[in-house]
């Protein structure tokens, strides 16, 4: 019984022990643990900071040439901006003073001309594309939208200059339309199938449900409500193409003389600018500072507008 009673006290000491020596074990393991734990945690609070710092920094970088180009023409333009810029015509060269009211007039009538042909066959070739999306013809035009798209603006102003202005032998606001219209279209029409891909396929087939036709469900349906988005991607092709120089001295030349005329030669203020820049005159230079000035708060009116476009109630997934 005595040796019984030892080797119980033996079994209970040895059990003990493991016992003991499991939790020195786990308390190792746990204090390791925590320890890893911890370096990782703090390797990966540096990297996150890290990464924020590099995308806050990128950021930063991305609106610096806006920010500086809006502080240099508020510098140099401003003291140029007045109401005989807006309302008089330029002086002849070497007379101080004057203004580029032609040039504002002939800007907004080219932009104009190409907005009434570009924005139709940008809007109705995307929703072509947008409809008949696995069509051979649709792969073929989506593809040459992208490619026109990436084209240089001087590449379509000497296609321009050779199709519309050399055969006449005559410069004038129509072929600047034309050639603004053609940088316009691609942009639109991209625009356009991206807007009414985001339209929900039950909206067609209520429509189609209730008797419409495919036709009408396309224009009655699906193009009024992406038609929030379309206006952006138009506003923003407005605003492209109302800065663009190239095509319009091919085509439209610049006029020095007032001038509404389609078929004349007419003046704007991207050809305005450029010439005023490169000429020996002081004030032409500062009018040039204004003009760019005035085009940038162009732009910015248009992108505005497009903001306030994509906010339309009117919008994909309002009610």
């Amino acid at each position: 019984m005595a040796g019984l009673a030892d080797g119980a006290d033996g079994r209970d000491m040895t059990t003990q022990s493991l016992t003991a020596q499991r939790r020195a074990a786990w308390r190792s393991y746990r204090d390791q643990l925590a320890k890893s734990t911890a370096r990782t945690l703090s390797r990966r609070r540096f990297v996150s900071q890290m990464m924020i710092g590099l995308t806050f920094l990128a950021a930063l970088i991305a609106v610096l040439p806006l920010t500086l180009i809006v502080f240099h023409l508020l510098r140099q333009g401003l003291s140029s901006v007045n109401l005989d810029f807006f309302t008089h015509m330029p002086k002849p060269t070497g007379d101080v003073g004057g203004g580029m009211a032609n040039a504002i007039v002939g800007t907004g009538m080219l932009v104009l001309i190409a907005s009434v042909l570009g924005l139709p066959v940008g809007i109705f070739a995307g929703l072509y594309l947008a409809e008949q999306r696995g069509a051979r013809l649709a792969t073929v035009v989506r593809f040459l939208s992208d490619v026109l798209n990436g084209l240089p603006s001087i590449v379509l102003g000497i296609f321009a200059w050779g199709l519309l202005v050399r055969p006449f032998r005559h410069f004038s606001a129509l072929a600047g339309g034309m050639a603004l219209a053609a940088m316009m279209i691609p942009l639109v029409t991209r625009t356009t199938e991206e807007m009414i891909r985001l339209v929900p396929v039950s909206m067609r087939e209520a429509a189609l449900a209730l008797g419409y036709t495919k036709w009408r469900t396309s224009l009655s349906i699906v193009l009024r409500t992406a038609m929030p988005g379309i206006v952006t991607g138009a506003l923003l092709a407005v605003a492209r193409i109302a800065g663009e120089t190239a095509p319009l001295i091919f085509t439209a030349f610049g006029n020095s003389f007032w001038s509404v005329s389609p078929t004349q030669p007419i003046a704007a203020l991207p050809m305005q600018i450029y010439f005023y820049a490169t000429a020996p005159y002081d004030d032409w230079h500062a009018q040039a500072w204004a003009g760019a000035l005035v085009l940038l708060g162009l732009v910015l009116v248009i992108s505005v507008a497009a903001r306030f476009a994509t906010r339309s109630r009117a919008g994909l997934g309002s009610d």
